[in-house]
């Protein structure tokens, strides 16, 4: 008598497999549920970029000790494109400074001595300078805010005081004075308090020299007094003391024409007189931008305009390079939070599949170039193109696809099969 074969049904598709099917998988909280291989992969597909959320290994400078420079590196490699040696140099800077607190906790008393290392970033608007901070301050699970240093003015002027930026982050740690003691602070625009030049007479207006004054011991490190639940600052405010001393600040700008100022520092002392004589470098002259900026130093920085006190407490200087039109397409799609993942995700709420050509990629971000945006701009081009169709497709279930192709952006639809419209 023939022995019996044995069949089993996936839960999810309803096939059926006998025991010698190497497709059937058992769950292991729900006994006898079963899923096959072709299933499973059709979840995981779908849901990969919130298990891979999931899986995803944060540390911290209290409790998780796994996180090297090259490690963060590796993880943020996988959302930010390109800036490959400011990525090594801000991970360093990051991993030492948490390095020395946890030392300090442990009571070593040699890492009293060793200083912060906050970090002054140098490169053009969107090229991810707010994207690296962000993402490191998540790698070390710890309260990180965002200002604008335009908006901050030194004491008695108008304009938000500067230890508004430490009730910022009193904030984002809800209150926990500890956890905002450890924090990160990141000025963006600070470019635009120079002194419009080194000479000290050429002074700038309050809200802008007077803010490098200002920050000075903030940076270095003092006790703030700081307004509790978002108060506004006065002789009767309830306030929490915090101690800015082992926070990190790292301030960023454009720093716009700062590769004109070390072109000069290239060219100097190579001007003569007669004939034969050189008076520019012809190769730093054909230099690009991302070759210039590379070089910059602590005296291109004065030279701009920044105060040799604020550049004295930023001890690790960061240059941003451009990006690349090669580059912001990889932006557009490599990324896990890719913008057209975004995209996709939008229009796949409505049951339709959206792609993009490569050329239809390319000049992206070719016109985010031209724009000088960097990739900043790249959503509200993606907005532009797509506006049309985010309007019409809720409305019209016939839609099954859009496929956005060529330099002109010509969209094509595509069809459901008649069985999912009427579904």
């Amino acid at each position: 008598m023939a022995e019996e074969i044995k069949e089993s049904v996936c839960s999810f598709c309803g096939k059926h497999y006998t025991d010698n099917d190497k497709t059937i998988l058992f769950t292991a909280d729900t006994p006898g549920a079963l899923i096959c291989y072709d299933c499973a992969k059709e979840i995981y597909s779908n849901y990969k970029d919130k298990i891979d959320s999931m899986r995803e290994v944060s540390g911290s400078v209290q409790a998780d000790q796994k996180w090297t420079p090259q490690s963060m590196k590796e993880y943020l490699d996988q959302y930010i494109i390109g800036q490959e040696k400011a990525k090594e140099i801000l991970c360093t800077a990051v991993y030492n400074h948490y390095q020395i607190l946890k030392m300090r906790e442990d009571g070593n008393k040699n890492a009293v001595e060793v200083e912060k290392s906050n970090v002054i970033m140098a490169g053009p608007t969107g090229v991810g300078k707010t994207a690296i901070i962000k993402r490191l301050a998540k790698i070390m699970q710890v309260p990180c805010v965002i200002a604008d240093s335009t908006s901050l003015t030194s004491a008695g002027y108008v304009g938000d005081d500067v230890e508004s930026v430490i009730q910022s982050l009193l904030i984002e740690a809800d209150y926990d004075v500890e956890k905002a003691q450890k924090g990160i602070v990141y000025l963006d625009e600070i470019d635009k308090t120079n002194r419009h030049g080194e000479n000290p007479s050429t002074t700038a207006d309050p809200g802008h020299e007077g803010t490098q004054q200002a920050l000075l011991k903030l940076i270095e490190g003092t006790v703030a007094n700081v307004p509790l639940k978002g108060q506004r600052k006065h002789p009767n405010a309830d306030m929490v003391k915090v101690d800015t001393s082992n926070i990190l600040f790292i301030v960023g700008g454009a720093f716009e024409g700062i590769e004109k100022i070390i072109t000069r520092r290239h060219n100097s002392g190579m001007a003569g007189v007669g004939f034969g004589s050189v008076l520019v470098n012809d190769k730093d002259k054909k230099k690009s931008y991302n070759e210039i900026i590379s070089d910059l130093r602590v005296e291109d920085l004065k030279k701009f305009g920044m105060t040799p006190e604020l550049l004295g407490r930023l001890p690790v200087i960061c240059p941003m390079k451009e990006l690349t039109e090669e580059q912001l397409v990889e932006i557009l799609s490599k990324p896990k939070n890719s913008l057209l993942k975004q995209y996709q995700t939008l229009f796949k709420a409505q049951g339709v599949d959206l792609t993009f050509d490569d050329e239809a990629l390319k000049t992206v971000a070719h016109l985010a170039i031209e724009r000088k945006t960097g990739a900043r701009g790249l959503r509200g081009i993606m907005e532009s193109i797509l506006s049309h169709e985010m309007y019409s497709i809720p409305s019209d279930d016939s839609i099954g696809s859009v496929t956005v192709t060529g330099k002109d952006f010509e969209i094509v639809r595509g069809e459901k099969p008649a069985e999912e419209i009427s579904a």
